[in-house]
């Protein structure tokens, strides 16, 4: 009965593992798409949104590696593999909101409106659907293999929602009302939480924050 348990858990677990390479591969694809229409039709928000995915590239293989270690054991702790794939995001998000900070003001200064943000919908929407469902389901895993790392994994992913939302309001302002400078306001929001994911990562790493934590 036992080993019925264990080979229950370790399938649970390859489950959760390729939900983490279709997290891989759906952002690499997301920030692809997104930052050729950001820089397309000049918005900065669709643009920056694609580079926050880049980001989450790195932030999903973290999680990948966790997921492998505590298959294999779970009673183990944040490793330095984690611990320095959460250095690297944080810094990333940093950076990428001093990029943001200044595409903006440059774009404040010369005036500059996007062409079309279209495309902002169409991402955003499909975004927010892949990730709700995504978090579902690695709710439902952690909740069956009774981890607390891949709960606050999935309570994590909430963020990337909020994004979406911010990217599609900002979007559907532009394109239907065309209200001057609401791209600026919808990057001002991607800043935001890229800031706080950034500084969620390095809290992580020094062991204060328990999201994604075992």
């Amino acid at each position: 009965m036992e080993s019925a348990a264990v080979s229950s858990s370790q399938k649970l677990y390859r489950v959760a593992f390729a939900l983490s390479i279709f997290t891989i591969v759906y952002n690499l694809i997301e920030g692809g798409v997104s930052t050729y229409f950001g820089v397309k039709d000049d918005t900065l928000a669709l643009f920056g949104f694609g580079l926050d995915s880049f980001i989450e590239v790195i932030s999903a293989i973290g999680i990948a590696h966790m997921i492998i270690r505590i298959a294999r054991n779970p009673n183990t702790h944040t490793d330095e593999f984690e611990k320095t794939a959460l250095k690297i995001t944080g810094y990333s998000f940093y950076a990428l909101c001093v990029v943001l900070v200044l595409m903006a003001v440059q774009k404040i200064i010369i005036g500059e409106n996007p062409t079309t943000t279209f495309w902002g919908i169409i991402i955003s929407s499909f975004s927010i659907v892949v990730m709700l469902a995504t978090i579902y389901w690695k709710t439902s895993l952690g909740k069956q293999l009774n981890s607390a790392a891949l709960i606050a994994d999935a309570n994590c992913a909430k963020v990337c929602v909020y994004m979406s939302v911010v990217l599609l309001a900002s979007s559907l302002l532009y394109e239907f009302f065309h209200i001057p400078y609401i791209d600026i306001a919808g990057t001002v929001g991607i800043i935001y939480f890229s800031y706080s994911e950034g500084k969620e990562c390095f809290e992580k790493a020094s062991g204060l924050h328990n999201c994604c934590a075992h």
